[in-house]
């Protein structure tokens, strides 16, 4: 992941294009964890809260909407699962190839900055407007009268209401998570990657390793960074205007639910996480591997 040199400049947009996909199969398997984890960071305690626990929401979920509830939002992050990982990658090769040293090799720290740019860049472009409306359709499903039937219509009822602005909620709590979502992870995936290879660059690293990294670096993004996607979640709902700024809605979580708000949905989170770095590096990797061989048999 680290040490693919200058070559393949040109050739990271194939290996976006496998990891988009990749994301995508990930999020089909998964996205119900995602939603309750949604819900739950949605549901404030003061109100009181609507679901006693994880298994509580999926089974209300279930009885008010069917199975097909727990798939509410999923198309949002569908259509932005290649783009993010073209973003995100494409982005990070672009400033690792700056960063590396003489020897080709970037060290952790640096790694740390170029996922940082890598998480703040697919903020503003692709996650923002994505996490936006997945919270939106997420959050109208359990109000008293939903109004998005649909993925385009829901999209043209959110510009109708709040102009473009409506689809970019959240958008200095999403730099945030997202910046440290991606430093976190390719600072421990870089670091368990040179930790492994040692002294030799050359070693080979089986799918199964790749996958173990990738899931420890999800899960110390997850455990670093949920309070930050607390407020994200609770800057892109519906009750969005209840909040001043990003700020403020810290200041009124911790005030009115508590330290622990700022943990909500931390286990449904983990278990999707972790499953997604995992296969995206995975085949990242992997892509990577077959566009080497392909160069140096060019």
């Amino acid at each position: 992941m680290c040490e693919m040199g200058v070559k393949l400049k040109l050739y990271h947009h194939p290996c976006d294009f496998h990891s988009g996909i990749a994301g995508g199969i990930e999020i089909c398997i998964t996205f119900p964890t995602e939603y309750v984890k949604t819900q739950l960071q949605l549901d404030e305690r003061a109100n009181p809260p609507r679901y006693r626990s994880i298994g509580h929401c999926v089974r209300l979920t279930i009885q008010e909407h069917g199975v097909k509830g727990l798939y509410r939002g999923l198309s949002s992050l569908l259509y932005g699962s290649i783009p993010k990982s073209a973003v995100r990658f494409g982005m990070f090769e672009f400033l690792s190839n700056i960063a590396k040293d003489s020897n080709g090799k970037l060290d952790n720290k640096r790694s740390l900055l170029c996922g940082l740019g890598a998480g703040v860049a697919e903020a503003v472009l692709v996650v923002c407007p994505m996490e936006t409306i997945k919270v939106k359709f997420i959050h109208d499903q359990s109000s008293s009268n939903p109004k998005y039937k649909g993925f385009f219509q829901g999209v043209r009822e959110i510009v109708r209401e709040q102009g473009l602005r409506g689809t970019y909620q959240g958008l200095t709590a999403t730099v945030l998570k997202q910046g440290s979502n991606q430093a976190i992870r390719f600072f421990v995936m870089t670091s368990l990657r040179n930790w492994y290879l040692g002294d030799n660059p050359h070693k080979k690293m089986n799918p199964f390793i790749t996958a173990t990294f990738g899931a420890t670096a999800g899960a110390a993004s997850v455990f670093g960074n949920t309070p930050l996607d607390v407020i994200k979640t609770r800057m892109q709902g519906l009750e969005a205007h209840k909040y001043k700024n990003t700020l403020d809605c810290a200041y009124q979580i911790l005030k009115k639910e508590g330290l622990l708000a700022f943990y909500k949905g931390t286990v449904p989170r983990l278990g999707r996480v972790c499953l997604d770095v995992a296969i995206v590096f995975v085949i990242y990797e992997e892509v990577v591997n077959v566009l080497n061989k392909v160069w140096k048999t060019a």
